[in-house]
């Protein structure tokens, strides 16, 4: 059974999502506060955190970054409008999807199932390739491991899994849209918003400079991985 922390200020909106998760047969934590979800963090040791922005004290944003500094567990922000610069600033403070109020339990449940699906991306017995160089990066999709330059990078499940998704066809363009469905199983109304806040998430954790050697942009189309040779 999932493990899912909520943190969320609104005991009505805290309440509605806790029943409607364990509905869906979810475990559930809910806490009010920031503090309170760091400190569940660790007591808990959830599968996923669902996180309001709007906190009292210590702010949504604030709360993902100090997760991010010492758990790549998969996060769901919640926002209270899908268009504005929140959304953008979660996903690239490192959440791997958002979900807009007011939240329904069985659009959550999805979304957190489909973060599942992405965090054990682990192919079947029978086929585990052996690991993949492309020049300074190695790719490891059976173990689930990725280095570079024989250090190893931590990767968010999302991040993870754009990497294999892109290196599964090195020099093939994948249009955002195709990404969204491969990535994070969204259809024709995903907001594209999340692929280039992830890129540019990847990007940093690979030392990418203004020139990229592994996820290269198409300009007008969407993104390609690149052999990584200068």
């Amino acid at each position: 059974m999932p493990r899912i922390l909520i943190v969320e200020d609104d005991s009505i909106v805290r309440q509605a999502v806790r029943l409607g998760l364990r509905h869906q047969g979810h475990e559930v934590v809910a806490v009010e506060t920031g503090e309170e979800g760091l400190e569940q963090l660790r007591a808990v040791r959830p599968d996923v955190v669902v996180l309001d922005l709007m906190l009292p004290g210590m702010s949504g944003l604030d709360v993902c970054r100090r997760i991010r500094e010492r758990d790549q567990v998969p996060v769901i922000m919640v926002t209270a409008r899908g268009d504005d610069i929140d959304v953008v600033l979660g996903l690239e403070t490192g959440a791997d999807d958002y979900v807009v109020k007011p939240v329904q339990a069985r659009v959550l449940d999805a979304r957190i199932r489909a973060v599942l699906r992405r965090h054990d991306a682990s192919p079947p017995d029978g086929a585990r390739p052996r690991p993949e160089t492309h020049g300074d990066l190695v790719v490891d999709r059976a173990g689930l491991e990725v280095t570079h330059r024989g250090e190893p990078v931590t990767l968010a499940p999302s991040e993870l899994r754009l990497l294999l998704t892109l290196s599964a066809s090195p020099g093939q363009v994948f249009s955002r849209q195709q990404l969204l469905e491969a990535v994070w199983e969204h259809g024709y109304h995903g907001d594209i918003r999340l692929v280039d806040a992830c890129v540019k998430r990847l990007r940093n954790k690979l030392g990418e400079g203004k020139d990229p050697r592994y996820v290269q942009t198409v300009r007008g189309f969407g993104y390609r991985f690149g052999t990584g040779r200068a």
